[in-house]
Formats: structure tokens, sequence, C-alpha cells
């Protein structure tokens, strides 16, 4: 998963994966402009500021799908660090984005800090990396207020904890509900089609068809 991956002309990506829960945060960037945006910054700032300079790209905005430490807890330094905003996830994550200091003691990941975005994101609202426009897609189920970020043009995806290649998200956490995420994965991502390639939270890549017809858990 670690390196770079051309999804598209106009769309690229690199996956890092940080913190000891090895979460993929990703940098997607508009190749035309070199703008581009971090998916899900849950820690190790330093190595996702390398990855930035690497690339060549300017930051221009932090996004979040959901308000769990392991992908958020690195988004208020990135973002100061940067001069960005952070955009997402939906408004029913707050309580996660306010206690991210002691999500972080509860669960071994140190140094994480509480943060406001400074836009929510809602069903149906867009955001834009670059000349790249994405669809906002809210998924509750793992979390209240977990989001998707889907580009047509490149029929790819970044769904956070809701699908894993073989898995789905946990439902044991606050606020979780296992039905509702079934819903959210099966009406609301297996309609946008079979071929579309997605980046979960966790491990790698894989279609929605294949997640439909070899899924445990959807099947």
């Amino acid at each position: 998963m670690k390196g770079s991956k051309t999804l598209m002309s106009d769309l690229k990506a690199a996956v890092l994966p940080v913190t000891p829960f090895q979460q993929n945060c990703s940098l997607l960037w508009c190749a035309e402009t070199l703008n581009g945006a971090v998916v899900d910054p849950g820690g190790d700032v330093p190595r996702i500021m390398e990855m930035i300079e690497n690339q060549g790209v300017t930051l221009e905005k932090v996004l979040l799908t959901h308000g769990h430490m392991d992908h958020a807890g690195g988004a208020a330094d990135l973002a100061e660090a940067f001069g960005v905003p952070i955009e997402g996830p939906q408004l029913e994550e707050r309580f996660l984005l306010e206690a991210l200091d002691r999500q972080g003691a509860q669960f071994g990941l140190p140094g994480g800090r509480n943060v406001e975005p400074d836009r929510w994101l809602s069903e149906g609202d867009t955001v834009t990396v670059g000349k790249l426009v994405f669809d906002v897609i809210h998924c509750p189920g793992h979390t209240p207020g977990h989001v998707v970020f889907f580009n047509a043009d490149a029929r790819f995806a970044v769904v956070g904890d809701v699908l894993f290649k073989g898995s789905i998200g946990r439902t044991d956490f606050p606020r979780g509900d296992h039905e509702t995420l079934l819903r959210s994965i099966k009406l609301k991502l297996f309609p946008l089609g079979d071929d579309i390639t997605f980046l979960p939270g966790h491990g790698p890549l894989s279609t929605f068809g294949e997640e439909r017809r070899t899924n445990p858990f959807l099947v």
C-alpha cells in the first residue's frame, strides 16, 4: 500500500500507513495543479509531511472520514503546520473529535489533539482537490458521522472504516450500529458500481464488486 498509485491522468494518490494501527493515511492530488489533500492524518505527522514534500504537492486541505484517533489524531498539527483548513466529517462526529486526547490515552496513542473542523460535511456535499471534485457520502454505522469521499471520474472512493477487503467496520464503539453499517454499504456504496476501486482505512485496496461477491459479512 505504501507509495503512489496513478488512478487516472488527473487523480493521483500516495498511501502511508500511520500509527501502530497501520491506518491508511492518503495524499490525493490533482496532476494538473499539483494541489492536494491529506485524508485521515491519524498520527506520525513528520512522516506525512515528508510524503507531501517528496511528491512535490502543495497541500490545500485536510479531509477526515471520521473521528477516531487513528484517523484524526494528527489533523490539528498537520493543518496548523501548513495553514490549511480541515473539512469533514459529518457533524455527528463532534463528540469524538472533542475527545481525541482521551481516545489517545485509552488506545496508547499519545499526542493526539482535539480538533474542530473548519467545515462539517453532509450527504450531497462536494469537496475539491485542485480541479478534482469528490462527492461526500454519509455512511453511518461504524460511527454516526462517518463520510466517504468518491471521485466519479476516477471511479475511486476513500471509505475509511466502513468497508475493508474481506471485512467491514467494527460497530462495538460508542454509537456504532451493525445494521446501519450494512445499509450504508449496500444502499449507498455498492450502487455506485462494481468497478469502483476503494481505499479502506486499513489493509489493501479492493473493489465494490469484489466485496459484494465475496465478502463474508455481506453475501
